[in-house]
């Protein structure tokens, strides 16, 4: 079957890339919603309940000099800005985690609709599931922190951002400034040689629809001469 994409709608459209396109690793990013991001001196911590926390699966590493993440975010169903977009266009900043199997429950609770200011963290204290509840810890050497669950997380600065025309959809792009990794899913050689265990972070990758997945166990190959 060959389709042809102007025979079809943009909602039409997503649903076939996203269906296509797998699978697709996601970014849980944290932003600050306050007017300036102020660290507590004593507890290297900033207020919780202005921290905005959100996954997008339209992610991907785009350069390497400089070390550029992209993401791509749609509006609000009311036609504003999502709060990531608002909050790193003000504050410059942000902490995007990989998020694991186990951890989907929660990814798919931060992708609710809220109003700005609302703390999606807050939402999910109460959760249920305490095993998996959400906290944050010290970001070392960053003005955001990150989430004591997520083995990965990157903390970022806005690099640039680019409109798409007649699209709801703007790109983001920021810069890694520094990159946190657990030492439970690492491992450094003899020559400083840096391995990190893709089983041992099982991130979570996107489908289409509601559906999601793991991985199965990785292997290599030899890429020839």
């Amino acid at each position: 079957m060959i389709l042809n994409f102007s025979d079809y709608s943009e909602n039409q459209r997503y649903h076939l890339m996203t269906q296509t396109l797998i699978p697709r690793p996601i970014a849980w990013a944290l932003t600050f919603s306050g007017t300036n991001i102020v660290v507590n001196e004593a507890t290297q911590s900033v207020e919780q309940n202005q921290l905005n926390l959100a996954p997008f699966s339209y992610f991907t590493a785009v350069s390497s000099t400089p070390a550029l993440l992209m993401l791509s975010v749609g509006k609000k169903p009311t036609g504003e800005s999502k709060d990531t977009l608002t909050n790193v266009v003000k504050n410059k900043k942000m902490v995007i985690h990989i998020a694991s199997e186990q951890q989907a429950g929660l990814v798919t609770q931060t992708a609710a609709t809220l109003p700005h200011g609302q703390s999606e963290l807050e939402l999910t204290d109460e959760s249920n599931n305490t095993d998996l509840h959400l906290k944050t810890v010290p970001f070392d050497g960053f003005p955001l922190p990150r989430l004591e669950q997520c083995d990965i997380a990157y903390g970022c600065e806005l690099y640039e951002i680019k409109e798409i025309k007649d699209s709801p959809l703007t790109l983001i792009l920021v810069e890694v400034k520094q990159i946190y990794i657990s030492d439970s899913v690492m491992d450094v050689d003899a020559k400083n040689r840096i391995k990190v265990h893709a089983d041992k972070v099982n991130p979570l990758a996107r489908l289409g629809g509601g559906e999601y997945s793991g991985i199965t166990a990785p292997f290599s190959k030899v890429r020839p001469a």
